[in-house]
């Protein structure tokens, strides 16, 4: 009888984390300049591919190279909504640079987020998901070579 007790209080206290996860599910946008305006996020991203979100003008397209889609989740305990979101946003960046580069593309154009197959298109904002534990973006681009 001890081991059923000790078994289901067990089982109580590890459903907990999850059930405190889904409680919130906050769909948010934040600023892209804040983002990109981070030292460390330039660093990292580098210069070879370009980022054009929503329909910001680029230059001409020489090849089209496919588009793809970067859903990216962080840990958001402790964090604020934005920092959180940023870290998911910085995984989900370096998904379509790294796509980008593999395909011999030189940018990704048409950015768009796709939280939760939510469509939301800026050419100054982004959409993220924050939870209690977890933060989420996906988002979604066209890997192109310019003439």
């Amino acid at each position: 009888m001890t081991r059923q007790i000790l078994a289901a209080t067990l089982m109580a206290l590890l459903a907990l984390p999850v059930g405190m996860a889904q409680a919130r599910d906050e769909h948010s946008t934040f600023p892209l300049e804040d983002f990109f305006a981070r030292e460390d996020v330039q660093n990292r991203l580098g210069n070879e591919v370009k980022f054009y979100f929503g329909e910001q003008s680029h230059p001409a397209v020489a090849s089209r190279l496919g588009e793809y889609q970067s859903n990216k989740k962080t840990n958001a305990f402790n964090k604020t909504d934005q920092e959180a979101c940023e870290w998911a946003l910085f995984s989900a960046m370096l998904s379509l640079r790294d796509r980008a580069l593999q395909l011999g593309g030189d940018a990704v154009v048409n950015i768009t987020s796709n939280y939760r197959n939510t469509p939301f298109t800026s050419k100054t904002e982004y959409m993220c998901g924050a939870g209690n534990v977890l933060a989420g973006v996906t988002m979604k681009g066209e890997v192109v070579k310019f003439e």
